[in-house]
């Protein structure tokens, strides 16, 4: 009896269950989640590929051809047109160009920051007058720039503007702004100036509630004055908010063109052409999308590498205590 039932027990497995093997672990709670987390990221991966890397990838390839709208074929040219931006006759209008942006981009900082500060420190007073007085100061964000660009090219207008008009009672004599070299640019400043310094002062606003008062109040207790305060604690309490409004209103203001385009389409003798028209007059005027797509890959690593050397320089620097 022992001896058949060894031999039962030591019977070898026949048929479908002769080939099967021990089943392998599934995954693990952690390993779901994380797969989980990146299927939920995918769509977003595959909009920025579609319309973000692709256009970035294909723009340089176009730089390396001669395409021309004129032209119904378009060869591979190498670096010729690299050559032509930085050696050529196009090396005048870039460096032109990157000054009128750069000159821009100093004037909206200075009006967005110092003036949106400026603004702030008047009107940090939770009153009912003074909410009216900040809701008036920001309301022009919400007018779209091509209106506001519209009202603008009456009120600087030379014979019937606004502005010449108030400026006769002071025996000045009528200035046509948007047509002198010397006027043209900071004439585009006004619009946006007049647009932008509420959204600066908003955005300190919101930061100066967050500082707490008990800053304030033991300073006062050791004698520190009003401009004190300002310079020791208000000041360096809003780097943050500082950092954030440079990085985003110097990046937002090296691609003005709207406003550039309705007031001075560039002109007067390219005073006013900014990178962004640059690329505009190159692909939509002179039809060379070449050119255009050359100097579009040169603004994009100009933007990149300036953001970047930014974020550097300022980390470190800035105190998020509050």
């Amino acid at each position: 009896m022992v001896d058949m039932e060894i031999k039962e027990n030591t019977k070898p497995e026949t048929g479908a269950s002769a080939g099967k093997t021990p089943a392998k672990a599934g995954l693990n709670p952690r390993q779901k989640e994380k797969i989980g987390d990146f299927l939920c990221i995918v769509p977003a991966l595959v909009l920025l590929m579609v319309f973000v890397y692709y256009p970035i990838v294909r723009l340089f390839q176009i730089s390396l051809t001669d395409w021309n709208l004129l032209n119904e074929t378009w060869h591979f040219v190498g670096l010729k047109n690299w050559e032509w931006l930085f050696a050529g006759t196009g090396a005048k209008y870039l460096w032109n160009s990157l000054e009128v942006t750069f000159l821009y981009s100093l004037g909206e900082l200075t009006v967005t920051i110092v003036g949106g500060m400026i603004f702030a420190l008047l009107f940090n007073r939770m009153t009912k007058s003074f909410s009216v007085l900040r809701a008036i100061i920001f309301m022009p964000k919400y007018v779209a720039m091509s209106s506001a660009a519209v009202i603008f090219l009456w009120i600087l207008n030379t014979e019937s503007g606004v502005l010449n008009y108030a400026l006769s009672y002071l025996g000045i004599a009528p200035i046509d702004w948007l047509n002198q070299k010397a006027t043209a640019l900071p004439s585009v400043l006004m619009l946006t100036g007049w647009r932008c310094i509420g959204y600066g002062m908003m955005i300190y606003l919101a930061a100066m509630a967050g500082i707490s008062k008990d800053y304030y109040e033991a300073s006062a207790l050791d004698g520190a004055d009003s401009t004190q305060q300002f310079f020791r604690i208000t000041l360096p309490l809003l780097g943050p908010t500082t950092l954030f409004l440079f990085v985003t209103t110097f990046l937002s203001s090296m691609k003005v063109f709207q406003s550039v385009d309705i007031l001075t389409s560039g002109g007067p003798n390219r005073a006013t052409e900014v990178f962004v028209y640059l690329i505009y007059r190159y692909a939509m005027v002179d039809f060379r999308m070449d050119r255009a797509a050359t100097a579009a890959v040169m603004f994009f690593l100009i933007l990149l590498v300036i953001t970047v050397a930014t974020m550097k320089i300022s980390k470190g620097k800035i105190t998020y205590d509050s």
